[in-house]
């Protein structure tokens, strides 16, 4: 009998850190390691000795032995196959703000090792966000506007930088164990790059540990598409972290967002989180299906060591930013630290079928100034009341970072899982 309460005891332990670890990130070991740098600016990286320019229109491989600098606009065309190396360096060029793109039908094969990732990075001796372009990968899949095709319009040639089209399960290769640092240039009169984005993309493209570090732009950009987004890191972007619009189908799983007050843009855009169905209304086709993004075991942090005095004066917004007629199911992941945890746009009714569209269960909001409102309306009740309903097994907390998080201050391997034994929650709001 004693053997058999013991035995009771430690499963019921297990059981509990395993329910407490399932939210957020999550793994028996922090996957973080390895591959991932959080002091880009500090790394040596060499000078480097071959140049990428121009168009690459047959299949062509990029060596380790080698580093490459991308000048000016890059273009995969013609169908070809770029092919990287583990552990091969690209550094943007500043003068030309070096860009790739992968047009439609090509394919970029950027497969990393956890011990060798591939890295793109600055040039430039002080490395400051916005240094190059990024990396843009146009597919075929679909997308919700009219004609089913989109124009990729950043001064780039603009027959080469459509996308869309009706093969969900298009495939634009591999991008896995990648780093995309201090990208996002800003292009006059127009916007600014994205680390990564991701334009009618397939789900047989392979999009797993990737991240994106200093962007001046989004770190990640999903336009359209059907994705499959797992493990992927925005570390200090200047604007969104993810953003996802135009009709994206997209399951994002065990996914990390560290915000920091200081680098973030004062203007519209700069969230964790921001779901939209449409950047322009009299371009969509609501016949389409209209964004839907899957996110689960996902963490999103402020990382500010005082977030009610950054709060106070300003610099903290909404974490995830849902749109009108966008679609969110959010599961098991974490908040914490913003000004609130989700604002919904204020053309979004609150009713029965919006609320069905925009789920939140499991969820761990932490340390925030309020947790689900509609823009401009400070009442919050009714969303409240709807989220906080035991149904949903929401949790609310204001505990400090530093006891939610494993190791988030560790300046060389930061542990963003939530540390077990020491979160003290109440399933009621605060």
């Amino acid at each position: 009998m004693k053997k058999i309460t013991q035995m009771i005891c430690v499963l019921l332990t297990v059981a509990s850190m395993n329910a407490q670890q399932e939210k957020g990130i999550m793994g028996y070991t922090n996957w973080l390691n390895n591959w991932t740098e959080f002091k880009p600016n500090k790394v040596e990286y060499g000078e480097a000795n071959q140049i990428l320019a121009g168009n690459i229109s047959v299949n062509t491989k990029l060596l380790k032995r080698n580093i490459y600098v991308l000048q000016g606009n890059v273009y995969v065309t013609n169908n070809a196959v770029l092919t990287i190396e583990p552990g091969t360096l690209i550094i943007g060029d500043f003068e030309t703000k070096g860009t790739l793109v992968v047009t439609k039908g090509a394919q970029l094969v950027a497969d990393g090792l956890e011990t060798d990732p591939i890295v793109f990075t600055s040039n430039r001796s002080q490395k400051k966000a916005g240094d190059w372009g990024g990396i843009v990968i146009l597919g075929d899949a679909p997308i919700n506007k009219f004609g089913n095709v989109g124009s990729y319009n950043m001064d780039l040639d603009p027959t080469l930088t459509t996308y869309g089209g009706d093969n969900v399960a298009s495939n634009s290769g591999i991008l896995r164990f990648v780093r995309i640092e201090f990208a996002g240039k800003k292009v006059k009169g127009v916007d600014t790059f994205n680390g990564l984005t991701l334009a009618g993309v397939g789900n047989k493209t392979v999009l797993e540990n990737i991240m994106v570090s200093y962007a001046g732009g989004d770190s990640f950009g999903f336009l359209g598409g059907d994705v499959n987004a797992t493990k992927f890191v925005s570390y200090k972007s200047i604007n969104d972290d993810y953003k996802f619009s135009q009709g994206v189908q997209c399951r994002f799983y065990n996914s990390l967002a560290v915000r920091s007050s200081y680098f973030s843009s004062t203007k519209d855009g700069s969230r964790c989180m921001e779901v939209k169905s449409y950047e322009k209304k009299s371009e969509t086709d609501f016949t389409k299906k209209q964004t839907l993004v899957v996110a689960t075991n996902i963490t999103m942090l402020n990382d500010s060591e005082n977030i009610n005095a950054d709060i106070q004066a300003g610099l903290v917004k909404e974490a995830v930013y849902v749109a009108e007629n966008a679609s969110l199911e959010m599961k098991r992941s974490v908040i914490s630290g913003f000004n609130p945890a989700v604002l919904l746009d204020s053309k979004t009714e609150i009713n029965d079928a919006n609320l069905k569209k925009i789920k939140f269960e499991e969820m761990y909001f932490n340390l925030c100034k309020g947790n689900i409102f509609t823009e401009y309306n400070s009442n919050n009740e009714d969303l409240e009341s709807w989220y906080g309903n035991s149904v949903f097994f929401n949790v609310y907390s204001q505990s400090d970072n530093k006891e939610t998080f494993i190791d988030m201050f560790n300046p060389k391997k930061p542990d963003y899982r939530l540390q077990l034994g020491k979160i003290t929650a109440s399933s009621g709001n605060r």
